[in-house]
C-alpha cells in the first residue's frame, strides 16, 4: 500500500501489477519460467487528457453519480446538480457502453447521462450489445418481415422487458393507449418472427455466407443452428416472460411503439442516445471498445482507423442490420474471447500493435473485486466492467451500491476504482519497461 495522487486528491494506492493470460500465444517477450511479462512502456503514447472509463451502468443512476464522484472528476449537490471539477474540466469521461437493461430504471438514468452532458464535460458514449439489442428490436416491429432480421424484437428477450414495462408506466398507464392499439393476433404478427421464419432463415444466412457482402464470413453453420435454437426457446417463452412482469402483448407492443418514437423519431425524448454511439475510440496507444477484437476488425482497424470504423457503424445500422450484427464488426460489442466467438490471434494483435495500440480498455464482463488486467493473445487488456448496477449486485452477491472508475492519466498511470477492492489499484509506467506477473 502507498499513496498515490491524483486531480489533487491522496488516496491509498496498492501496485497493480498482476494479469491472466487468455489465449497466451508465449510472446518473446515473456518468460513462462518466471510467469513474468514484460511491457515495452517506453512504445506507448499516453492520451494528452486523463480518460475516465466507466462501463456497464445498466439503468442505475445511483451507479453512475457515485462512480463520478470517486473518480474525483464530479460533485453533485443537495439538488441533484452536477459540477465538474477542476480534474473533471481537463478530463474525457467515457462511458463503455450497456446503459441499458437490467438495473433499476433505464428512463432515469438516460436523463441523468442527458444533464451531465449540459455540463459541458466532454463526454463519449460507447455502444454494447444490450444498447444495440434495442436499436435492432425496435427496427424490427411491423408487417414488412425482412428475413435477417424479424426476429430481432423477441430475440431481446427477458432482459428488455424492464425497460418496455418502464416506458408504459411512465408514458401510457393513465392514457387511452388501447384506442390505438391493435388487438392481439396482429401485436403478436408486428413482435413476432413468423412460423416459415425457422425454416427461412438458415438458408438466407448461408446465402449471406456466400456473398459476403459485409464480413468474411457472417455466420457459421453452428451458429446458424445457435440462432435457431435460441429462437425457438425465446419465441416459446416470451409471452410468460411479459406476463410475469405484469404486461399483456397488448401492452408490450403500445410500450414498443412509444420506445420507437422515444428513441428513432428526431423529435423524441432520448433521439440523442443512437446518435451519440460509437463502437470505439481511441486515445494515444488505448482502444476504448465495450467487448474487444477478432483478427478481421483487427484488419480493418490497421488499413482505415477508427474514424472510418465508426463512419461504417453508422451507416450499417441504417442499412442492412443482419450484416452488421452478425459481422466480425459485432466483436466490438459481443465477443467475450470464447471458442464460439470470431478469431483473434496473434496476427490480429500484430496488426494492432502496427496501428500504435498496445492495450484495450473495455467493459462487457462483469468483474467482482475490481478492475482486470489480462493477456488476450499477448494484447493487453483493461477490464472496467466492475459489476455496478444493483440487480447484477444482488445476483453475484455483493454488498451495498456499485461504484467504479478507470482512470487512464497522462502521468504514465492507470488507476483502478472499485467499491469492491480496498484501495486504488495503480499500474505505473514510469520506467520504459512495465513487469506484470501472471495469476491464476
Amino acid at each position: 500500500m502507498f499513496p498515490v495522487s491524483f486531480s489533487g486528491v491522496t488516496q491509498i494506492g496498492q501496485p497493480w501489477n498482476h494479469f491472466r493470460v487468455v489465449n497466451h500465444h508465449k510472446p518473446a517477450v515473456c518468460d513462462d519460467s518466471k510467469s513474468v511479462l514484460t511491457l515495452e512502456t517506453d512504445q506507448w503514447r499516453w492520451p494528452k487528457k486523463p480518460i475516465i472509463f466507466i462501463s456497464d451502468l445498466h439503468a442505475d443512476k445511483l451507479a453512475f453519480d457515485t462512480s463520478l464522484i470517486a473518480s474525483n472528476a464530479v460533485t453533485i449537490s443537495r439538488k441533484g446538480h452536477y459540477r465538474l471539477t477542476p480534474f473533471g474540466k481537463q478530463a474525457t469521461f467515457i462511458i463503455g457502453g450497456d446503459c441499458l437493461d437490467k438495473g433499476p430504471a433505464n428512463l432515469t438514468l438516460l436523463r441523468a447521462i442527458q444533464q451531465f452532458m449540459q455540463t459541458g464535460a466532454d463526454l463519449k458514449i460507447l455502444a454494447g450489445n444490450h444498447d444495440l439489442r434495442l436499436f435492432m428490436g425496435l427496427k424490427a416491429i411491423g408487417i414488412n418481415k425482412q428475413v435477417g432480421t424479424e426476429h430481432m424484437f423477441v430475440r431481446m428477450g427477458n432482459k428488455a422487458i424492464p425497460l418496455l414495462k418502464e416506458v408504459f408506466d411512465t408514458y401510457l398507464a393513465n392514457t387511452p393507449w388501447q384506442e390505438d392499439t391493435p388487438d392481439y393476433p396482429v401485436c403478436k404478427m408486428h413482435l413476432f418472427p413468423r412460423d416459415e421464419w425457422f425454416e427461412e432463415f438458415p438458408l438466407f444466412a448461408q446465402a449471406a455466407n456466400a456473398k459476403k457482402a459485409f464480413s468474411k464470413k457472417a455466420m457459421s453453420k453452428e451458429a446458424i443452428a445457435t440462432e435457431i435454437k435460441k429462437m425457438r426457446t425465446k419465441a416459446a417463452n416470451f409471452e410468460d416472460k411479459c406476463k410475469k412482469h405484469g404486461m399483456t402483448l397488448r401492452q408490450v407492443y403500445a410500450a414498443a411503439k412509444q420506445c420507437e418514437y422515444l428513441f428513432l423519431d428526431r423529435h423524441g425524448e432520448f433521439s440523442w442516445f443512437f446518435r451519440s454511439l460509437k463502437l470505439a475510440l481511441r486515445r494515444g496507444s488505448f482502444l476504448f471498445v465495450h467487448a474487444g477484437l477478432d483478427d478481421e476488425i483487427s484488419e480493418k482497424i490497421q488499413q482505415d482507423g477508427i474514424s472510418a470504423l465508426n463512419k461504417d457503424f453508422q451507416h450499417a445500422i441504417h442499412q442492412d442490420l443482419f450484416q452488421f450484427y452478425f459481422s466480425s464488426m459485432s466483436s466490438l460489442f459481443r465477443t467475450k474471447y470464447r471458442k464460439s466467438d470470431p478469431v483473434f490471434s496473434p496476427y490480429g494483435v500484430d496488426l494492432i500493435k502496427q496501428r500504435g495500440i498496445h492495450t484495450v480498455v473495455h467493459g462487457h464482463v462483469n468483474q467482482c473485486t475490481g478492475q482486470q488486467m489480462s493477456l488476450q493473445q499477448g494484447l493487453l487488456h483493461i477490464e472496467g466492467d466492475v459489476t455496478l448496477d444493483k440487480n447484477s449486485r444482488i445476483k453475484e452477491g455483493l454488498k451495498g451500491a456499485g461504484f467504479g472508475a478507470t482512470i487512464i492519466h497522462p502521468d504514465k498511470l492507470v488507476l483502478g476504482i472499485s467499491a469492491d477492492f480496498p484501495s486504488t489499484k495503480v499500474f505505473s509506467a514510469q520506467s520504459s519497461r512495465s513487469e506484470l506477473f501472471v495469476v491464476n
